[in-house]
């Protein structure tokens, strides 16, 4: 409906409301009205006076339709500071005026959320490390930040509307949206991990490209552990070498002196055997890091969970080793590791119930289950729990006498080959620890779908 028609029909409503009262007033004075001014009186009442108010009622609306159209023109165009006064707070009209002047400070609210959200955006975007670019469905750069810039070694005004193709990122835009690629940007090769999305801006398609440098953290990563191990390897090599250089110079001196003492070859037995079971001790430390540094990877095979387990429970000879009752499940698994890893775990939980009698008769359990999306097998003992797991998966750290070290560190390293997690934790009932096994649920099969 037009503003025009609109206004018509309003004229002609309001002169339909006064046409009986003119009627009226016709026939009154075509009926024997005589006096001149009774007659002018009359026709000023009845004609001019209802022509006079309907004009002021129609200007008085043109000007309240004409301000909220305006309210709303500005609302459109984002001005939210245009308020509307009158109509009272009972009537129609003022709900209508106050309606909309909420409706105004509401937006006004929501759009400043909406430009602080963006600044900060915006901020966030220019502050952190990662490259981001975002290509609209032509893949032309739309928006890049500082990293990105960096990475690609231009400024953003160079690099804002240009093809992918024409930025080295063309690749970027297919393939798989999680992946890591070996490529160089800005002329320097590196590992980039790279993540892809996909957005509307104006309901139109753009893709959004996050890039991180993974060579600096991998550079930072390899040091660390470079450092862990140069500290470890002269730890251990420090307590079999100080005793070795220490017997030697005592033996050196020993055989130099004349005349020689009357037990003197109980002491060159005594110091050799010293040096001996040092070097002994070395050279299971040196195996016992190779075992770890070298673990293949798995070569997976069918593993009927029960068999499995009841194999690795009845070679623990110190206590019997409760099998709990659990699902008819195979796994698909290296059999090798994952004997290694369950007898560990064994040995470790019959270790720490033998260790405190405190807590009753020694109790070592294997039970496992199938959750919505994983495998978990549970090795349970009524030891006396795990005051500490800080450095319980430090390679070589062990708190038990003539202990390696590498026991857990193995077991969590082979978990974590067969795509699963190894969790160290006392019982929730205070009776002891237990050792927690999850698998992908994807690596389990029914037996009768295995068999």
């Amino acid at each position: 409906m037009s503003v025009r028609y609109f206004e018509r029909r309003l004229w002609i409503f309001t002169a339909l409301i006064a046409l009986p009262g003119m009627v009226l007033a016709a026939f009154w004075l075509q009926s024997g009205v005589e006096s001149n001014w009774l007659r002018g009186l009359v026709i000023l009442a009845c004609f001019g006076l209802p022509c006079l108010l309907i004009v002021l009622m129609m200007r008085w609306l043109r000007y309240l339709l004409r301000t909220l159209s305006n309210q709303i023109a500005g609302m459109r165009e984002g001005d939210y500071s245009i308020r509307v006064r009158g109509g009272g707070r009972q009537d129609t009209l003022g709900e209508l005026i106050t309606e909309l002047n909420l409706l105004g400070e509401h937006l006004r609210a929501h759009r400043l959320e909406g430009l602080e959200t963006a600044a900060l955006l915006r901020t966030v975007m220019e502050e952190i490390s990662v490259a981001v670019f975002a290509f609209d469905q032509n893949q032309r750069l739309q928006l890049v930040n500082r990293a990105g810039e960096q990475l690609l070694d231009r400024s953003a005004l160079q690099l804002t509307g240009r093809q992918a193709h024409e930025i080295g990122l063309a690749e970027c835009l297919h393939g798989e949206p999680a992946r890591i690629i070996d490529v160089a940007f800005g002329g320097r090769m590196g590992r980039w991990a790279l993540r892809r999305s996909a957005f509307r801006e104006d309901g139109q398609p753009h893709q959004l490209i996050v890039i991180t440098d993974l060579s600096r953290a991998l550079r930072e990563e390899e040091r660390q552990a470079w450092k862990r191990l140069i500290r470890v390897l002269g730890h251990e090599l420090n307590n079999s070498l100080a005793p070795i250089r220490s017997i030697s110079s005592s033996l050196d001196r020993l055989l130099e002196r004349r005349p020689r003492p009357v037990d003197w070859e109980e002491d060159m037995r005594g110091g050799l055997n010293i040096i001996q079971s040092r070097a002994e001790a070395l050279s299971r430390f040196m195996e016992s890091y190779g075992r770890l540094a070298k673990l293949p990877p798995p070569t997976r095979r069918a593993v009927n969970v029960a068999d499995w387990a009841g194999r690795i429970a009845r070679l623990e000879t110190r206590l019997p080793v409760k099998l709990g009752e659990g699902p008819e499940v195979s796994l698909q698994a290296d059999p090798d590791q994952l004997d290694q890893l369950l007898i560990n775990l064994v040995r470790n939980a019959a270790d720490a119930a033998l260790a405190d009698p405190a807590h009753g008769p020694p109790e070592v359990e294997i039970t496992w289950q199938v959750r919505a999306d994983q495998f978990v097998l549970t090795v349970r003992d009524n030891g006396p729990g795990i005051a500490e797991t800080t450095n319980l998966f430090v390679p070589f750290f062990t708190t038990k006498p003539g202990g390696s070290g590498i026991g857990l560190a193995l077991c969590r390293q082979i978990a974590e080959a067969h795509d699963g997690l190894l969790i160290l934790r006392s019982r929730a009932d205070q009776r002891g620890a237990e050792a927690l096994v999850q698998l992908p649920r994807l690596q389990t099969k029914e037996l009768c779908q295995t068999f």
